[in-house]
């Protein structure tokens, strides 16, 4: 009996024992402090035309490349002819013996790189069985009005051997040429015809041939263009002139110089007013579309545009356009005119007829916030292209309404900020216009209208699983390395979401929004990269985000912090709790915590990621003076914790 008896104390102990190591063991890590705070994250020291602290360099440079485009719309044959002039300049330290240019277009032609990229599934960018057969026709190529020129096409690029060379540090060129192609219905979610009952909608882009970048991080920059990475251009000046019916109006991302040769007399008194105005003026209303009279009577127009300043120009055409527009307040006293074009359709509802209302409204918050709205207009203009920016001109879904008109015009138009005045290459890095964009956005909405569209974010662990997981490629992938269906995640909500955890739990608010604000300054009109980008978050603000950049950025790494063992000081709840904190996963984060003791009381302690700096675990003191029933990792919910269960420690 009393073997027995010490038998089942021995085996009771043994139980006892394998149940706390059990409930308190150190679990498997992952986490390498070597790997994600080593030096060396910087592969390259600041130079001459970039600096180490994010800013462009003493001796920065980037090249221009100015346009004049005449183009005529034949709506009969859905077709463009036009001629365009490009003055070229190099400013690069090195004579250019050729040059590239983007021919978008070619994209829709059967034998493209992206025509064969497209999956059989639904895709964005076209239909693989069904290719439409577009692409440029190239005519009268001249050089400096030398017309003995030898050029290349490849794909959606053109590379042209200029006989003299253009000299270093200024040196210019005059190219020309005629193009002519065939608008696609459905360009890519790009560019396109809507058809309504009043007449096609023509939103033209990507609609000449362009000169590609050339920068001192990859030389001449020619990754075709096959639909996923989008554009990186030159700035400079346009002046364009469109020929259209003149049953049609013609919107373009501009000024327009002669209204009063393509507005009837009544419509350019309303045209001057809504420049005038704070509130909605109709230009040309639903009733008048049908209306001759509402036209001038001639056969054709020409619109004639400028615009100083910008990486690129687009264009809509329709002869079922409703007009209205307002006047845009700027900070500095002067003003722009926000006008959109959208047929009956879109009309009533809660729909387009509140566009000019938003895109006024996101043009002067970004104004306010971050930089000055640079351009004499903003168009909206109502399209079977879903939603796409370029400089002061957006063509949005034209079934959109409500909430989603709104997110998609406060979008399309903060891409003004990037990338159109800060100039990134989205071709390579489109989490550096997307994703910062959609972190714009969701701080315009919050405040549009006293916050009529803001939704709060659901239970954060649903989006860590989908940004976090493990399948996924990191967000400085380029685009053409994505899987398509993980393009919105990585491309527009991982990068979002991370700059607003920098700003909302590691840097704060006051100090990021500081930065962020320098970067577009620094940056406006030019060409970073993404080191600018982190040099300049780490200069502006001092702290040392390498181990941010890693995780969240350059790798997909997945953030994994545990509870493993809370004690009394001493057994003696009266003298506080030594609460240990294990780092499971390779991604560190700040510890936040939160004790709840035997009287209700919640005690909460923050530690800055800098414990993970040389440790796997960390043991800290809490500072209570009774039991505690509960401690909590991330109490509010704002940490990418991928695995929640070890998370929350319960006394027994």
């Amino acid at each position: 009996m009393i073997r027995t008896l010490l038998y089942l104390k021995s085996c009771i102990f043994l139980f006892v024992a394998l149940w706390a190591t059990a409930a308190f063991a150190q679990q498997s890590s992952s986490y390498n402090y070597s790997e994600a705070f080593g030096p060396g994250f910087y592969t390259s020291n600041g130079t001459a035309y970039r600096s180490a602290s994010g800013r462009p360099g003493p001796q920065y440079w980037q090249n221009a490349a100015s346009y004049t485009i005449k183009a005529r719309l034949d709506d009969k044959q859905d077709r463009i002819y036009g001629s365009v002039q490009i003055d070229y300049t190099n400013n690069s330290p090195e004579d250019l013996a050729y040059i590239w240019l983007q021919l978008d277009q070619n994209l829709f032609t059967p034998q493209s790189i992206g025509q064969a990229t497209i999956p059989l599934e639904e895709s964005r960018y076209g239909d693989s069985e069904n290719v439409f057969q577009g692409g440029y026709k190239l005519s009268n190529l001249k050089v400096n009005q030398s017309s003995d020129i030898k050029s290349q096409i490849s794909d959606t690029r053109m590379r042209i051997d200029i006989p003299s060379p253009i000299q270093a540090k200024g040196g210019k060129a005059t190219l020309s040429m005629d193009f002519e192609f065939s608008i696609p219905t459905y360009g890519a979610d790009r560019t396109g015809i809507l058809h309504t009952q009043n007449g096609k909608i023509y939103s033209i882009a990507q609609w000449y041939p362009r000169l590609a970048v050339f920068d001192d991080i990859l030389g001449w920059n020619t990754t075709p263009y096959t639909g996923p990475g989008e554009f990186y251009l030159e700035y400079g000046d346009y002046q364009v002139e469109i020929t259209a019916p003149a049953s049609h109006i013609v919107v373009l991302g501009g000024e327009l110089l002669n209204p009063q040769e393509v507005w009837t007399a009544q419509q350019l008194e309303r045209y001057k007013q809504a420049q005038q105005s704070n509130q909605t003026v109709m230009i040309r209303s639903e009733a008048e579309v049908l209306q001759k009279a509402s036209r001038p009577a001639k056969e054709q127009l020409t619109w004639k545009y400028s615009l100083k300043n910008a990486r690129d120009i687009a264009w809509a055409s329709s002869p079922a356009f409703i007009v209205d527009g307002a006047k845009i307040n700027l900070p500095s006293g002067k003003s722009a005119l926000a006008l959109s074009a959208y047929p009956k359709e879109s009309n009533g509802g809660n729909a387009w007829e509140r566009s000019t209302e938003y895109t006024k409204a996101s043009i002067e918050h970004y104004s306010k916030k971050w930089y000055e709205y640079p351009y004499p207009v903003a168009v909206n203009v109502a399209s079977n292209v879903g939603g796409m920016e370029y400089p002061a001109i957006s063509f949005c879904g034209h079934k959109a309404k409500a909430a989603n008109l709104w997110g998609v015009t406060d979008h399309e138009f903060g891409h003004n900020w990037f990338p159109m005045i800060v100039g990134s290459n989205e071709r390579l890095h489109g989490w550096m216009d997307e994703g910062f964009n959609t972190f714009i956005n969701d701080i315009s909405t919050e405040v549009f209208n006293k916050g009529e569209y803001h939704l709060k974010y659901g239970k954060k662990n649903s989006r860590t699983q989908m940004l976090f997981h493990p399948a996924l490629e990191p967000v400085m992938n380029s685009p053409q390395t994505m899987r398509e269906r993980n393009i919105g995640l990585l491309v527009y909500y991982k990068p979002a979401y991370a700059l607003h955890l920098l700003r909302d739990e590691i840097i704060g608010r006051e100090r990021f929004d500081a930065a962020f604000k320098k970067y577009i300054e620094y940056w406006a009109f030019k060409h970073p990269a993404p080191q600018d980008f982190f040099r300049t978050i780490e200069n502006e603000t001092g702290e040392n985000l390498s181990w941010f950049w890693r995780g969240m950025f350059q790798h997909n790494w997945q953030m994994d912090q545990a509870i493993s063992e809370v004690r009394y000081v001493q057994m003696d709840p009266s003298k506080g709790a030594h609460i240990t904190v294990q780092n499971l996963g390779k991604l560190p984060m700040p510890i936040v915590v939160e004790a709840t003791t035997e009287s209700g009381k919640r005690i909460s302690v923050k530690l800055p990621v800098e414990v993970w700096e040389r440790n796997t675990s960390w043991t800290f003191k809490l500072d209570s003076q009774e039991k505690l029933t509960q401690v909590k990792l991330d109490p509010r919910d704002v940490y990418p914790d991928i695995n929640p269960e070890n998370n929350v420690w319960k006394a027994k």
